[in-house]
C-alpha cells in the first residue's frame, strides 16, 4: 500500500518539496491542470528532521495535518521518512543493558564458565541474601519454577490448600497446581489490589497449608496481618515478589517476611537475566533441600547418587553474570520508575475519572508497572483510552484477568466472592514504566493523557 506522498529533489538529490495526494486533490478542485509543472503545487515549506532523530522529536512533528516527516542526511537528501505506523511505540517495559553486563558475560566466556557452575551464580545468590536480611538464596531458571521449588521444599503437596489472590498472573496458581495442592482463590483489597487479610481468614480450613501473598505490580501486601494469620494457624507463607524487587513493607524489603519468597528476572522485570528467578528461604534446612531439588535431586557428597526426585531448575553462570550487573543499578532503576509514577500520579489525579495507586504508611512501591483504574462513571471506557494511546505510539496494557474467569481455574473460586478482582481487572491500565523511559517520552505520555481528557470533555460540552 502506498503512502500517498511524492518527494521532489533537485539535481543534487536535495529535497526541495513534497506533494501529497491531498495536494493533488485540492489542485484539481482549483482547476489547476495536470499539465502544470510540479513546482506549482508542491509544498516547499515542509517539516523535516535529520536521520537519527529521536522518537520524541518525530512524535512532536506529527499531527492531524502532518502525517509524514522526511528524514534527511547532512546534505539535505532524503534517506527515509517517518510516520506513526513506522515508529517504535514507547514500550511498557524494556531492559537496559548498559552497565557491566557485557564485561561480566565476556568474563564467563573467557574463563569457560558458561553453565550452571561459576562465581556469578554464587555472587548473585549472595547479593540477594544480603539484601533480604540473611535469607538463604537459590538461583533458578525462571520465576515460575521458583514458586514451584519453594512449595516443594516446604513440603506442600496433595491434600493441601494454598490461598492465592484471584488477581495475579497465572504463574502463581500454576505452581500450586504443579505440586498437587489445591489453590483457593481469595479476593483482593480494593485499595492495595492485594490479598485481603480478612477474606484470607475466612478461607482458612483444616487443609490450608500456606498463603501466597503476591505484591502486585510492586505494591507491598499487608504482611503484618498476613503473618499474624500464618502464626495463628501455623501456615507457611510464600511471598510472590516477581513484580516487586525494590519494594519495601514498613522499611524492610518484600520477600523477607515469609518462609519463602520468589523473584522473576524475565526481560520486562525491573532487573533481568533474560529468563531467570530466585528463591529465598528463611530456614537453613529447607534451603538445603531446595538446592538438592534444583539439581535433579542429586546428593551433593555422592555424585550421581539421587536421594529424591528433583528438577533441572538451575540458572546459568552467563545469566547470573547479567543479573549481578543489573543488581548494581537496582536503586537507579527503581528511582526512574518512581519518577515516572510521580508524573503519572500528577496528571491522572487532576481528573475525576481515574483512580491512582494508593500507598500506605512506610510502604515503598517500586512500580514495576505503573497501573491505574478508570472509574465506572467515566464518559469513556478502557478500550477507548488504550486505542487513543496506541494511535499516539504509546504502548499500554490491561491489568491481569481474574484467575477464576479463565477455564483452567474456574473450579477454584466463586465469582460472587471475587467481585473486587473483577472490577479492578475490567478497569485497570498499565502505562510505560521502562527503566529506559526518557524525560521527553514521559512528558509526551502525560501530555497525551491530558489531550485525551480535553477531547472527551469537549465532546461532553
Amino acid at each position: 500500500m502506498g503512502t500517498g506522498v511524492l518527494f521532489i529533489v533537485n539535481n543534487e538529490t536535495k529535497l526541495v518539496g513534497i506533494i501529497t495526494d491531498g495536494d493533488i486533490r485540492r489542485s484539481l478542485l482549483k482547476d489547476i491542470s495536470l499539465e502544470e509543472e510540479i513546482s506549482v503545487i508542491m509544498n516547499r515549506n515542509f517539516i523535516s528532521l535529520p536521520v537519527g532523530a529521536s522518537n520524541q522529536a518525530i512524535l512532536e512533528s506529527l499531527n492531524d495535518k502532518i502525517k509524514i516527516v522526511p528524514l534527511l542526511n547532512n546534505e539535505g537528501a532524503i534517506v527515509d521518512y517517518a510516520t506513526r505506523n513506522r515508529l517504535r511505540k514507547i514500550p511498557i517495559a524494556s531492559p537496559q543493558l548498559e552497565g557491566n553486563e557485557l564485561a561480566y558475560v565476556s568474563d564467563c566466556i573467557k574463563t569457560n564458565w558458561i553453565s550452571s557452575q561459576g562465581k556469578y551464580v554464587r555472587e548473585f545468590e549472595s547479593i540477594f541474601s544480603n539484601y533480604h536480611r540473611g535469607y538463604h538464596s537459590v538461583a533458578v531458571s525462571n520465576g515460575t519454577v521458583a514458586l514451584h521449588l519453594a512449595m516443594e521444599a516446604l513440603g506442600i503437596g496433595d491434600g493441601d490448600e494454598v490461598i492465592v489472590p484471584d488477581l495475579t498472573f497465572a504463574a502463581s496458581i500454576n505452581a500450586i497446581i504443579y505440586t498437587g495442592a489445591t489453590p483457593v482463590l481469595v479476593d483482593v483489597d480494593p485499595n492495595s489490589w492485594n490479598l485481603n487479610p480478612e477474606l484470607v481468614r475466612r478461607a482458612i480450613t483444616n487443609r490450608t497449608k500456606a498463603i501466597m501473598p503476591v505484591h502486585l505490580y510492586g505494591q507491598p501486601c499487608d504482611m503484618n496481618k498476613l503473618m499474624e494469620l500464618a502464626n495463628e494457624f501455623n501456615l507457611k507463607v510464600i511471598e510472590d515478589c516477581a513484580e516487586a524487587l525494590g519494594s519495601k513493607y514498613q522499611g524492610q524489603p518484600v520477600g523477607s517476611f515469609g518462609d519463602a519468597a520468589t523473584y522473576s528476572f524475565f526481560g520486562n522485570k525491573t532487573i533481568t537475566t533474560g529468563e531467570g528467578g530466585m528463591v529465598l528461604f528463611k530456614d537453613q534446612s529447607v534451603f538445603e533441600l531446595a538446592t538438592v531439588l534444583r539439581d535433579h535431586g542429586m546428593n551433593k557428597k555422592r555424585r550421581y547418587w539421587h536421594d529424591v526426585v528433583g528438577y533441572n531448575y538451575r540458572l546459568t553462570n552467563l545469566q547470573a553474570a547479567i543479573g549481578v550487573a543489573q543488581f548494581e543499578r537496582l536503586a537507579t532503576f527503581v528511582d526512574r520508575k518512581r519518577v515516572a509514577a510521580d508524573s503519572y500520579n500528577a496528571v491522572l489525579s487532576k481528573s475525576p475519572y481515574f483512580e491512582i495507586p494508593q500507598s500506605e504508611g512506610l510502604n515503598f512501591n517500586s512500580y514495576w508497572l505503573y497501573t491505574f483504574l478508570i472509574r465506572d462513571n467515566a464518559p469513556f471506557d478502557r478500550v477507548e483510552f488504550m486505542d487513543y494511546m496506541t494511535n499516539k505510539s504509546i504502548e499500554t496494557r490491561p491489568i491481569f484477568y481474574p484467575l477464576h474467569e479463565m477455564p483452567p481455574y474456574q473450579a477454584y473460586g466463586d465469582s460472587k466472592e471475587l467481585m473486587v478482582s473483577e472490577s479492578i481487572s475490567k478497569r485497570g491500565v498499565s502505562l510505560p514504566s521502562s527503566v529506559n523511559l526518557m524525560e521527553g517520552e514521559l512528558e509526551y505520555i502525560c501530555r497525551t493523557i491530558s489531550e485525551f481528557l480535553d477531547e472527551k470533555e469537549a465532546i461532553q460540552v
